[in-house]
């Protein structure tokens, strides 16, 4: 085996859903990239011996990063640049592209694996990405500088993470042929998960206390929604919110219940707000909270956040991170390579 710990960055860290996978597989993270304020502070309250560059990935030298890694070797660069133009609910499923400049940050990726010469990279994103022409443009880019690159989209459900989200996933390696991790055999669930929750009013968790204030209105539509499941759909006719009485209107998902036994859908930027999905308690009258939120993401039941950011600041962190476990997974795959190639 290699004597010391890998060493790897974390490029558009977010609050270190990426990090916290990379660290449980026993990657040394060195340094992580990252511009929001609020993804920083609570990234460097999980992660304090990680430096992070709180700044625009595009003012970065690969100098400040190699300073960092103190003339050490890269073994893994990885990151997950944010391209929303790509996201399925911002184009509401429709093939267009939103143009947003944003989409365009892949490019800051491939610079710092130009400049930095990684051993191993890895990059996850929406599945949207992977017909982006500059993506396959980065993919050609990234061959020709020699790495063996794998590209693929996959469902973190199939890692054992209890949630449904579809990913693209590329890795790629300078000393030899790397796959992606294959799915794992573990499922987890809803009730897996947050089954056995504390109360609401009686815990000491106070990002569990965090869940959405709604009018008696609202309240009493929510009381009415069927157990473990139901959704708008089964309300009397005048429950209906106006912009939802037309056909083809709105989400099918909104206001609607979790499943005990299934998987939860995917953890947006949105699932404090049970207007934006498929977010209510499968069995309480409430949406899930923040902790609750966490944990279907898979985030360890001690990781910390914030309280004093705003709820929407607090869901978008959430909802934009990588899930830890399949990071862990993902990451652990990277480190049996290296092995093979660095052990001795």
């Amino acid at each position: 085996m290699y004597k010391d710990k890998y060493i790897s960055v974390d490029l558009f860290s977010g609050c270190g859903g990426l990090s916290e996978g990379m660290r449980q597989a026993g990657f040394d993270v060195r340094a992580a990239v990252e511009i929001d304020e609020d993804a920083a502070l609570t990234y460097n309250m999980n992660h304090p011996t990680t430096y992070i560059l709180q700044k625009d990935i595009r003012q970065i030298t690969h100098k400040e990063i190699k300073e960092l890694l103190s003339d050490n070797t890269l073994h893994l660069l990885a990151g997950c640049p944010p391209c929303q133009g790509f996201s399925s609910i911002r184009r509401l499923n429709r093939k267009r592209v939103i143009q947003d400049k944003r989409n365009r940050l892949i490019l800051e990726y491939l610079r710092l694996v130009e400049e930095l010469n990684p051993l191993t990279i890895m990059m996850e994103n929406v599945p949207g990405l992977v017909n982006f022409y500059l993506f396959k443009r980065m993919v050609k880019a990234l061959e020709k500088l020699g790495y063996t690159v794998k590209t693929d989209i996959v469902n973190v459900k199939d890692y054992g993470v209890p949630q449904r989200r579809r990913r693209l996933v590329l890795v790629g390696s300078l000393l030899g042929e790397i796959d992606i991790a294959k799915p794992t055999s573990e499922k987890a669930t809803v009730r897996e998960t947050i089954g056995n929750m504390e109360s609401v009013e009686t815990t000491n968790d106070l990002l569990h206390r965090i869940t959405a204030k709604h009018t008696p209105r609202i309240t009493e539509m929510i009381s009415l929604i069927p157990k473990n499941g139901g959704s708008r759909k089964d309300l009397p006719t005048k429950y209906l919110l106006k912009c939802h009485s037309k056909e083809n209107v709105g989400f099918d998902d909104i206001y609607g219940r979790m499943r005990w036994d299934d998987y939860s859908p995917t953890i947006t930027a949105g699932c404090l707000n049970p207007s934006k999905g498929r977010f209510l308690h499968p069995e309480e009258n409430r949406v899930i909270t923040a902790r609750e939120a966490t944990l279907l993401q898979s985030f360890p039941t001690d990781y910390k956040f914030p309280l004093n950011i705003t709820k929407a600041s607090l869901s978008r962190l959430i909802g934009e991170a990588l899930p830890p476990r399949f990071s862990y997974i993902q990451s652990s795959n990277i480190k049996i390579h290296l092995d093979t190639y660095c052990g001795g």
